[in-house]
């Protein structure tokens, strides 16, 4: 499906009023390589801070992140957001003229599951039915009747919870994700690989041999080494349901593939004018339109989360393990769709061309298209390649 990316869209619903962080491909000059430079987006443009702060994740690093990129010497403005977002588009693109990129860089790549009632239901459907979308539907009808109302509003690692663990059990219904479900310890797993994300406008994968997988939306908090969260985007951790449901043993297939993260559009640190607290109320929202009038819409409201934001990046950098580029952290989504595309009790999956808009008005809208891991282009630069590049253009 072909689309276009304006700000009217893609920023969000309150413009440039927050402090937004992004970064940006800059097309080479004769006395400079092409390469990603940091950038501020905004109301009057997009400005390059990359001589103070190289990396997305040195500015996160940064005593106060908001502060550091309001008075980063040296800004270059590059250009409007409009002429940036025309340019993000792949089979649009200039290469004389920059595009936007995943906000993040160095960061960790992590995510967390099933930190919602339905889609901790989703995935013990997937690992009953073995990833077999036909018997999705007829498992679904009776697994919600069985322990749906156990599960209404237990908090996780409660006694409770502990008690329902006991039950569930007893009943031969137990189940890895049920564990991290209402267990006191949270899933945390390494979606992809630092440099890997794609941001807006950009292509996102799934393997051709896959034929049940969906978009995940979900906010991601942006952590700093020092454990503390400076700011939120969007993401969409794209799930290849018929492989993770053979086994949790493959989650790595279904999750870490070629183009399978995006994230973006832009960090928006937190300020006066956004807060976590403020996070916690807003809704995420999500639309597929296909190229065969398929249209699917959805939304994951994060107050609705089993587990607190806190406790998540808690249970992931702490004591026990640190992250000295600071991380980028998934929160999960309670979207699953189940919305028949074709062959009835067949559910949802991806077409080729799919466009998948994910927003939120505090954060705007990440919009990717769908397409094939191997026909999208290949992740060729990263962690090596960045500080090479950023050595040669005299920034490190």
């Amino acid at each position: 499906m072909d689309f276009a990316l304006s700000p009217d869209v893609v920023l969000p619903e309150d413009g440039c009023r927050g402090m937004l962080i992004g970064r940006v491909w800059l097309p080479g000059t004769s006395g400079s390589p092409a390469g990603p430079s940091l950038v501020v987006v905004a109301k009057h443009g997009v400005y390059d801070i990359t001589t103070s702060y190289p990396t997305s994740a040195e500015l996160m690093n940064a005593d106060k992140p908001v502060m550091a990129a309001a008075n980063a010497d040296g800004a270059v403005r590059i250009g409007g957001i409009e002429e940036l977002l025309l340019n993000s588009v792949p089979d649009k693109r200039d290469p004389a003229k920059p595009h936007f990129l995943a906000p993040i860089d160095l960061q960790s790549i992590k995510a967390c599951g099933v930190t919602f009632l339905d889609s901790l239901l989703e995935r013990l459907i997937e690992e009953l039915a073995k990833g077999d979308a036909a018997d999705a539907e007829t498992i679904r009808e009776t697994i919600g009747k069985e322990i749906g109302g156990d599960l209404h509003g237990v908090r996780p690692g409660s006694e409770e919870a502990e008690r329902l663990k006991q039950s569930l059990k007893e009943r031969d219904l137990w189940s890895p994700y049920l564990e991290v479900g209402i267990g006191p310890d949270a899933e945390v797993f390494t979606k992809a690989q630092p440099m890997s994300a794609v941001g807006v406008g950009a292509e996102i994968g799934v393997l051709e041999s896959s034929t049940w997988n969906n978009p995940e939306p979900e906010a991601v908090l942006i952590v700093n080494a020092r454990g503390e969260i400076v700011g939120a985007t969007l993401g969409n951790d794209v799930n290849l349901r018929d492989m993770e449901g053979r086994s949790a043993l493959l989650l790595n297939r279904a999750k870490d593939n070629n183009g399978s993260c995006a994230i973006g559009p832009f960090i928006r640190l937190f300020d006066e004018t956004f807060t976590l607290h403020d996070l916690k109320s807003v809704e995420v929202s999500l639309a597929v339109e296909g190229d065969d009038q398929f249209s699917l819409v959805g939304n994951s409201n994060i107050g609705l989360m089993s587990r607190e934001p806190e406790d998540l990046v808690a249970q992931t950098i702490n004591q026990n393990h640190q992250y000295p580029d600071g991380l980028a952290l998934m929160t999960g989504t309670m979207f699953a769709p189940t919305d028949d595309r074709g062959e009835p009790g067949k559910g949802f999956t991806h077409h080729l061309g799919d466009a998948v808009i994910i927003f939120c008005p505090p954060l705007g809208a990440l919009i990717n298209r769908v397409n094939y891991c191997d026909k999208i282009p290949p992740w060729e630069f990263g962690t090596a390649a960045l500080f090479r590049n950023l050595s040669a253009r005299k920034l490190i």
